[in-house]
């Protein structure tokens, strides 16, 4: 048993910027005419910019260049920080804080894993910055989630071997790519849409010191 090292992703299991994201999507679709769900949004879920957009289109029929669609994500980007512009400690999600504080005081190394280009940001803003010991984010990595490279670069930063890695995910995608990377992996969220995970939990008030402990 070597020493463990924790990964958090960002979006829907420290703070919910996934509601940022889907109204600057919907803002985006209201100006190329088409109405964008909330339904449609899950298929966003644990994917990039480029991706969504190409989804977008397709789901409003819509054509585009290659300046139209460099300029629509780059508005889409501003939007989305507009919102983010906003945020602070209310928007952590319930008992990430105590989490956080349980592993400090044990001395368990943090990592943030996410796909997020703007996570150093959000962090600052929601002031749980000083919390991780290393910050893996869009900036870093070239392959998405399900490819664990995101998780893989969190671990060797941390100096944890993959397989004393636990990660706490709310998107399939992130699950498989911690699965692919051999860490043990956390579900957050539906344990019927996460399946796939190690364990399953609602949100972080669900996560006792004794399981974090049995982790250990």
């Amino acid at each position: 048993m070597g020493k463990k090292g924790f990964i958090f992703d960002l979006d829907g299991v420290i703070v919910d910027t996934a509601k940022y994201h889907y109204l600057a999507w919907k803002k985006l679709a209201g100006e190329l005419g088409f109405e964008f769900t909330k339904a449609q949004n899950e298929l966003f879920k644990g994917v990039s910019r480029k991706r969504c957009l190409e989804i977008l289109l397709k789901i409003g029929n819509i054509e585009a260049t290659q300046e139209q669609f460099n300029k629509w994500m780059v508005e889409k980007n501003e939007d989305y920080l507009a919102y983010i512009e906003k945020m602070d400690a209310s928007e952590i999600l319930p008992d990430v804080p105590r989490v956080l504080g349980f592993l400090k005081q044990k001395n368990v190394p943090i990592a943030l894993g996410s796909a997020s280009k703007n996570a150093r940001a959000i962090l600052k803003k929601v002031e749980l910055l000083p919390y991780f010991d290393s910050i893996v984010d869009g900036n870093d990595v070239s392959k998405a989630k399900p490819d664990p490279q995101v998780f893989l670069i969190a671990a060797k930063n941390l100096h944890v071997d993959p397989v004393n890695c636990v990660v706490f995910e709310d998107a399939v995608a992130g699950i498989q790519a911690a699965n692919n990377a051999g860490m043990i992996s956390i579900g957050i969220g539906d344990a019927n849409i996460l399946n796939e995970a190690n364990y399953n939990f609602n949100g972080f008030t669900e996560i006792g010191d004794d399981f974090l402990e049995s982790l250990l």
